[in-house]
């Protein structure tokens, strides 16, 4: 056990932690040189493309006759809970900051995470060989945060390689070896799952008490169910079996285990015949912030839907769902995420991943409805409110924002947190020309494009961080969408009074461009309970009727013409209007 070090990396988004993990596996020769690539440990088309990651990645090197046990983890806030995992099965951790961008909202946040966590944490600049950097600013900014020396701080550019090999002497060194007792009941802790169509479910550890050996019995603490450990073995770039995993290592097991509801992330593991007394404490049960409708394309494919959704949820536990039905769409699932990039990669990987096409309907949180009755209720959806004349008051969830920016856009984002009906609460200057905001909003208002838009209008520079505070009581209307009179359910949303107006004149001017026209004219209206607020028509096809008529007497033409009125209006009356799915993507794009 001695010979053990766990480890993860944090850091802000795009801060070079997975560059940093690649030159890391190049100097311990895990990979040979033919298997090398850019970001190789994250594995997924997607991670690539966008040029972030998505998942925590754990891998297994050894160094100076050390095993050395790195997880990668996402830097974005969305993804927060896959980093609040990683921390808990390590003993340290490695603080990457950009040399050119200094100390961002996600580095401190995960960093108090770590530090909560009791993890030795080794400081590293990155980046030190751009030009736009400013390795000794950014190092003062290091020693104020974590308050270590300037000589303790690593300065490295994880690109060309410089300077990484003294950080792997510092793993060996400064962080501590894991913790526990190899004579004591088996006792590991589940990190991560992932679903193999062949083998089943394949679950991630760490061990904390105990040994876990091939074909021992072992039991799922939470669940109560047994197994045989059929194979298990430790993480490099493939899965490696062995004939068993020591204690304070980390490895994987496969059991045949093919229900995907009977593993859980943060479970523990233990020995049939000798259990352990209590479980691991887990991490914290994940709190989802954002609410949508996933409904199948096709209404019969529901139940793949739910197994796909299973399925999936193994491999991101951070996502939650639940059956509902929605009138204009059937059956679908209500699922919580952990913000709007995560709701945007869950529909883009159950596309590829699995090949399930889903309708997502416009993203809301929930809230809580007092009644007159005195009754308290929880409503994730704007067709699940209670009528106008039940509702003593509605309570919306508030965050705590907290906003690092350049002062020289101090103004354009103050102005855009005052638009989002946010409260200054305080702000400092870390340094001259960098301050901290933190703001208490609306977590309806952020949903949305808020961390867009604070991009654009700091030019990339502002970092967001949040976390909730509770709930506040809000002037809170339903405005509902009516296509041609009848209501379309997935379009409705919980809006705040003063901002219900622009919004519902903004969807119609969307939905006017995105509905295809029909043989009639659709009104498209913007109401609040009876009152309409807003109208746009999609303006009908017309086939030219008169076309035939050359010459004659006019009543000819009238005639047609009525004829062709009458059919109109028949057709209006029973005529349905397809909503696409472009339509109910457009809404969150609303500027």
């Amino acid at each position: 056990m001695d010979r053990i070090r766990n480890f993860c990396i944090i850091a802000h988004i795009d801060h070079g932690k997975s560059t940093l993990a690649d030159r890391l596996l190049e100097l311990t020769q895990t990979l040979s040189e033919r298997d090398m690539e850019a970001q190789v440990l994250d594995d997924m088309d997607l991670e690539r493309e966008k040029g972030i990651t998505i998942k925590s990645h754990a891998i297994q090197m050894q160094y100076k006759g050390h095993i050395l046990n790195l997880i990668d983890t996402p830097g974005h806030v969305d993804f927060s809970y896959e980093v609040s995992r990683s921390i808990a099965s390590c003993e340290g951790a490695l603080l990457v900051v950009d040399a050119s961008q200094g100390v961002q909202a996600q580095t401190i946040a995960n960093l108090y995470q770590a530090i909560d966590h009791g993890l030795e944490i080794i400081p590293i600049l990155n980046k030190i060989d751009m030009d736009s950097a400013q390795p000794d600013v950014v190092a003062d900014q290091i020693v104020d945060l974590i308050g270590c020396d300037l000589d303790d701080i690593f300065r490295i550019s994880a690109r060309t390689g410089e300077g990484v090999q003294p950080i792997l002497d510092a793993i060996v060194e400064k962080i501590p070896a894991p913790k526990g007792d190899p004579e004591a009941p088996l006792q590991a802790l589940i990190f991560d799952s992932v679903f193999n169509p062949f083998r089943g479910v394949i679950a991630y550890f760490k061990i904390k008490n105990g040994t876990l050996h091939k074909g021992q019995q072992v039991k799922f603490f939470n669940t109560g169910q047994d197994y045989e450990a059929e194979e298990i073995g430790i993480l490099r770039m493939k899965l490696v079996p062995t004939a068993e995993v020591g204690c304070g290592d980390v490895g994987y097991i496969i059991s045949g285990i093919k229900s995907a509801a009977e593993v859980k992330v943060g479970d523990t593991i233990t020995d049939k015949e000798n259990p352990c007394v209590e479980a691991i404490a887990g991490f914290e049960e994940v709190k989802p912030m954002v609410f949508a409708g996933m409904y199948p394309v096709q209404a019969d494919k529901f139940e793949e839907l739910r197994t796909v959704l299973e399925k999936f949820q193994l491999n991101d536990a951070s996502f939650v769902y639940e059956p509902e039905s929605s009138l204009a769409l059937g059956s679908g699932f209500r699922c919580g995420f952990l913000g709007l990039l995560h709701l945007e990669i869950v529909q883009e990987r159950l596309f590829r991943e699995f090949d399930m096409d889903v309708i997502t309907t416009v993203p809301n949180v929930s809230y809580k409805v007092y009644t007159t009755q005195g009754e308290v209720l929880d409503v994730h959806n704007p067709s699940g409110l209670p009528a106008p004349t039940v509702i003593d008051h509605i309570e919306e969830p508030f965050i705590r924002a907290q906003i690092i920016s350049k002062a020289e856009f101090f103004g354009p984002v103050m102005k855009l947190c005052l638009d989002k009906r946010g409260t200054l609460v305080s702000q400092h200057y870390i340094t001259s020309d960098r301050v901290e905001l933190n703001y208490d909003m609306p977590l309806s208002e952020i949903v949305f494009d808020f961390y867009d838009k604070l991009k654009s209008i700091s030019k990339g520079y502002a970092s967001f961080d949040y976390h909730i505070i509770g709930y506040r009581s809000a002037r809170l209307v339903k405005l509902d969408i009516l296509l041609n009179g009848e209501p379309a359910d997935a379009l409705s949303t919980l809006i705040h009074e003063d901002n219900a107006y622009e919004f519902g004149r903004k969807m119609c001017v969307k939905l006017k461009d995105l509905i295809p026209r029909q043989q009639f004219d659709i009104p498209v209206q913007a109401a609040i309970g009876a009152k309409i607020i807003a109208r746009e028509t999609v303006k009908q096809v017309r086939k030219d009727v008169t076309a035939k008529c050359y010459g004659g007497d006019v009543t000819r033409k009238r005639k047609l013409l009525e004829k062709q009125k009458e059919g109109k209006k028949r057709m209006r009356q029973i005529g349905k209007v397809q909503v696409p799915q472009s339509a109910f993507m457009a809404v969150l794009k609303l500027d």
